[in-house]
């Protein structure tokens, strides 16, 4: 069977990669051609483009690009019609990939889902758009399902593929881990940033800014893949700070907190069992936009699966140095981190266990047969 598979960023191309090896798999004869990044390319296939080349983040930077987002979106149309797959795989990324969708299913192709546009957070309209262009949804939270029953729309929990990602990693030697990247012996506060350069510039000054009142730890700036050291060299002005670049799990196993952008990784940190405090900051017109049309009482995965506040959630004008400070000490008091581990505990079995790449391609692969 032919696949053709979109995905974007590194939290896509982590899932694609794994889905990709379930695909194998599951089809000996698989030919899959994709959008992704370094890891689904280590897995086979054929890379079309990567990630980083349509790496925009908020309202304004997508409008700002648009007219080369729009040109990208054209160039996949052509490209899909060239190679002509049995399937055409979407991973998340809904800017891209509905309009996308749309295209495949007036074309003929197959249409299938992994990783819901998050609809229940903002636009559920879109569902209707969702119904008619994806032959198949295949969701990762479990309230997704009961979400998207609300409007007559069946589709399939599979899990969450961080569970296995997680599960199935090599694990590090932290005497090896510290000595290669020269962290010492202190306990490690984890700084991840987020993976976009507009989200690293404006969340990294104000976490870096808390180093000084905490000399007792050793801060490390977890590197997204897609950046070089030297973008965040310029951020770097104090002494205490080590940069490790795409070691993110591997840092996580071996960290006592975490300052994170909201996102996947604020589901990762939860994972790996570390307090953290959510951050997140938004160019001011991206973050109007949001405010008027996102419905939801938190924006941390953490949050939304437990649906209560687990987390800190530390947004936009109250994402500041004071706040941070004060939410740092209170995950480093162990009574607090006591609570948190529990919740954390709770947040897994809600998840469920491994196996979600291997549902997914199962379901894929039977739907096309």
């Amino acid at each position: 069977m032919k696949y053709y598979i979109i995905a974007g960023e590194a939290s896509g191309d982590l899932h694609g990669s794994n889905l990709m090896k379930a695909l194998y798999e599951q089809d000996a004869d698989a030919e899959i051609r994709f959008w992704g990044g370094d890891l689904m390319s280590a897995v086979g296939g054929e890379l079309v483009l990567h990630y980083k080349e349509r790496a925009f983040m908020g309202f304004y930077e997508v409008l700002k690009n648009l007219r080369k987002i729009l040109g990208m979106i054209s160039f996949c149309k052509k490209d899909i019609e060239a190679f002509h797959p049995d399937v055409v795989v979407l991973i998340d990324n809904s800017g891209f990939n509905l309009p996308i969708a749309k295209w495949a299913k007036e074309k003929g192709y197959r249409t299938n889902y992994y990783i819901s546009p998050q609809v229940w957070a903002s636009r559920s309209s879109r569902v209707k758009k969702i119904k008619r262009d994806v032959d198949m949804m295949n969701v990762i939270l479990p309230f997704e399902k009961a979400f998207y029953a609300k409007f007559n729309y069946e589709v399939n929990f599979v899990g969450h593929p961080l569970i296995d990602a997680i599960a199935d990693r090599k694990l590090v030697d932290e005497v090896v881990f510290r000595k290669e990247h020269k962290l010492g012996d202190k306990k490690i506060i984890a700084l991840l940033p987020g993976s976009r350069k507009q989200e690293i510039t404006k969340m990294l000054s104000v976490m870096l800014s808390l180093v000084d009142d905490f000399n007792e730890y050793q801060f490390v700036i977890a590197g997204a893949p897609s950046q070089d050291y030297s973008f965040y060299k310029q951020f770097i002005n104090t002494k205490n700070v080590c940069f490790v670049n795409n070691k993110t799990y591997d840092l996580l196993s071996i960290s006592f907190a975490a300052l994170v952008t909201s996102g996947t990784a604020t589901l990762e940190t939860a994972l790996f069992k570390v307090p953290q405090v959510v951050c997140y900051k938004g160019s001011n017109i991206s973050y109007q936009i949001a405010k008027r049309i996102i419905t939801l009482k938190f924006i941390s995965l953490v949050n939304l699966i437990m649906d209560k506040e687990v987390v800190t959630e530390l947004i936009q004008h109250d994402f500041n140095a004071n706040n941070l400070r004060s939410e740092l000490k209170k995950i480093l008091d162990e009574q607090h981190r006591e609570k948190l581990f529990l919740e954390y505990f709770e947040l897994e079995q809600i998840l469920g266990g491994k196996g979600a790449s291997e549902n997914c391609a199962k379901l894929i692969y039977d739907g096309i047969k």
